[in-house]
C-alpha cells in the first residue's frame, strides 16, 4: 500500500508535467529563438567592420556587368557569400579578373565557364539541380521531415508513458488529505 507521501509526491509530478504540457513546443521554440537572436546580436559588434572602398572601373556599365556576374558567383574563401558581396581578398581578384576578361570581350557565359572549370560547381551560388547536387537541393527537406517525424514520434511515447492516478488512488489521496486535515 502506497504511503501518503508517495501519493503525493505522484500528484505533484503530475502536475508539474501538466505545466510542461501547457508550455508546449511553442513555449521551447520561443525560447530557443530568443537564445539565438541573443547569441547573434552578442557576436554583431565583432562583424562589423569599416573595409575600404572597392575599386570601380572608370565605365559605370562596365562595373555594372562585372557585379552581375558576381552576384551569381560564390567567394570560396567566405562561402557563405556571393563574390559581390565578399571582402576577402581573393574575392576582389576574382572581380578584376571578370572585369578583365569582359574587357577582353568574353560573354558572362564563357566568364562563368571560366569560373567553373577553375572551381567546379562549387563557385556557383546557385547550382543547377544535377545529379550531383541532389542531395545539396533536397537534405534541408529531408531533414526537416526527419526533424519533424521525430518530435511526433517523441511527443507520442512520452503520452503513452504518463500515466494518470487510478481512481482508486485519487480516491485514497483524498482520504490521507482529509485525515491530515482533521488532526
Amino acid at each position: 500500500m502506497p504511503s501518503a507521501r508517495h501519493l503525493l509526491h505522484r500528484l505533484r509530478g503530475q502536475q508539474r508535467r501538466g505545466i510542461r504540457r501547457k508550455i508546449g513546443w511553442a513555449g521551447v521554440l520561443a525560447a530557443g529563438m530568443a537564445l539565438g537572436l541573443a547569441i547573434t546580436l552578442a557576436f554583431a559588434p565583432a562583424r562589423a567592420r569599416a573595409s575600404e572602398a572597392a575599386p570601380t572601373a572608370a565605365d559605370p556599365a562596365l562595373e555594372a556587368r562585372v557585379l552581375a556576374i558576381a552576384e551569381e558567383l560564390r567567394c570560396v574563401v567566405c562561402q557563405n557569400e556571393t563574390l559581390a558581396a565578399s571582402q576577402a581578398d581573393l574575392a576582389r581578384d576574382l572581380r578584376g579578373q571578370i572585369r578583365l576578361q569582359l574587357q577582353q570581350g568574353r560573354t558572362r557565359e564563357e566568364i562563368v565557364e571560366f569560373m567553373v572549370a577553375r572551381y567546379g560547381a562549387f563557385v556557383l551560388y546557385r547550382p543547377p539541380l544535377q545529379a550531383t547536387t541532389v542531395l545539396l537541393w533536397s537534405g534541408p527537406f529531408i531533414l526537416f521531415v526527419l526533424a519533424a517525424g521525430w518530435l511526433i514520434l517523441g511527443a507520442g511515447r512520452r503520452r503513452r508513458a504518463e500515466g494518470g492516478l487510478t481512481a482508486d488512488e485519487i480516491r485514497r489521496v483524498q482520504q490521507l488529505l482529509d485525515e491530515g486535515a482533521r488532526r
